[in-house]
């Protein structure tokens, strides 16, 4: 092998790839976004001329890794890149651990069971086990949740630092303005939210009806760890309302499991 070429290949083996590290910091810098982005946005988030951003994103589109919104043109993230963060998640020790409990827990209840993890986008669902009543919903592995109007974003609202959740937060307040008709007239502001999330932290767990998933009722609870901060939520959903009723047996249970696996002091999770 000739001096200049191995030269080349320890350059690359110490430093890196030069064209593949600015192709990866397109990526990441996507994943930091709220959502779908425009070329120029990108490009600019970079620090990279868009033609040289277009470029990689031709080649993330052929792998699957983002996609492009026929209609306005924008870029997200595809279905192989939530393949790549769920591949990474179900690694972790905790999530296996919490999973393994989830059938015993939907067998308990006779709810649909949910393990959902805060991830760029919110909290994210990575663990799914149905119950023996079939419900129709559109949830699924890699789906992610609102933080008002879901019972998992609302633990989360409740159980993780204002500076984690602020973005998605501050985003979904501005939704509600302009479609208030979800939230039935009563829109949320910073006064509600902090009454919710106290009340939450005091019961322990988050109820949501009807009224934002039709014909279905949720309850979630935090897997906490020593800081007390929420590590996972695990969420039972059903169509029975009298099940998220403050002392039902569905309650206890769900309360019950999330303390078994609180996460002790000095056991880290890679998670939140």
């Amino acid at each position: 092998m000739a001096e200049s070429d191995e030269q080349g290949m320890a350059t690359e083996a110490t430093g890196g790839i030069q064209s593949l590290d600015a192709a990866l910091r397109v990526l990441l810098a996507m994943g930091e976004m709220k959502g779908a982005v425009g070329l120029s946005e990108l490009a600019r988030a970079c620090h990279m001329p868009a033609s040289k951003v277009h470029r990689y994103l031709a080649s993330f589109i052929h792998a699957g890794l983002v996609r492009q919104n026929g209609r306005s043109g924008s870029y997200d993230l595809g279905p192989r890149a939530i393949d790549l963060g769920l591949a990474a998640l179900g690694r972790h020790d905790f999530v296996n651990s919490v999973a393994e409990g989830m059938p015993e827990l939907t067998a308990q209840t006779g709810l649909t069971s949910l393990l959902c993890v805060w991830g760029n986008s919110g909290p994210t669902v990575v663990r799914w086990e149905r119950a023996a009543s079939f419900i129709v919903t559109s949830l699924g592995l890699g789906t992610t949740l609102p933080l008002l109007t879901s019972a998992t974003g609302r633990v989360c609202l409740a159980y993780l630092p204002a500076q984690v959740t602020e973005r998605l937060l501050e985003a979904e307040l501005e939704r509600a303005t302009a479609s208030p008709r979800i939230f039935d007239g009563h829109l949320p502001n910073r006064a509600a939210i902090a009454s919710l999330t106290a009340d939450i932290r005091h019961r322990g767990y988050a109820t949501v009806d009807g009224r934002f998933i039709p014909g279905l009722v949720a309850m979630a609870a935090p897997i906490l760890d020593w800081q007390g901060q929420a590590q996972a939520v695990v969420t039972l959903i059903g169509a029975d309302p009298s099940s998220i009723a403050e002392g039902s047996r569905a309650l206890s249970s769900l309360k019950s499991f999330c303390a078994r696996e609180a996460v002790p002091a000095g056991k880290p999770t890679g998670i939140a």
